[in-house]
């Protein structure tokens, strides 16, 4: 397969195959005749794993890891659970972070209802922006409180 075949195949782009084959996690050989990337059946299974990993989080650096263990006929099992235990808590944390600005997002558009649309003038870009409060409470936890926490 060519690099399109294979992405096509795989359900993503070409310059995606192409980035997967720079970083060494699929691999192709060199057609003789005109020096085409030429692909197997095995890079296509590959891919496929690489975009269901991609989906658990895992980083590109993480499945070459994974990869290269099974590569050597050791299971990856074991460094897939410790790697998703490493992982877990900094997607909790990130989610809280993203409720956070949800929050802080939702004041913004609650605060600037009613204000009218001001013009640049040299000291100001956006009146709204540079009016907002900068060290704003958390307000996704405050409108928790308000609602009895079924936001």
């Amino acid at each position: 397969m060519k690099v399109a075949e294979l992405a096509r195949a795989g359900g993503v782009t070409a310059e995606t195959v192409r980035h997967y084959t720079r970083q060494g996690l699929i691999t192709a050989r060199r057609d003789p005749v005109n020096n085409y990337q030429r692909f197997d059946e095995q890079a296509l299974v590959r891919l496929k794993f690489i975009s269901q990993a991609r989906q658990l989080g895992f980083s590109l650096s993480d499945i070459k890891q994974i990869l290269e263990q099974a590569d050597q006929h050791d299971s990856p099992c074991p460094l897939v659970r410790d790697l998703l235990r490493q992982h877990l808590p900094r997607v909790r944390e990130r989610i809280r972070e993203l409720e956070a600005l949800a929050g802080r997002m939702e004041h913004a558009l609650d605060c600037w209802q009613g204000l009218p649309d001001g013009v640049p003038d040299g000291n100001s870009v956006c009146c709204l922006i540079e009016g907002f409060p900068q060290d704003m409470p958390d307000t996704a936890s405050t409108s928790k409180r308000r609602d009895g926490g079924q936001s």
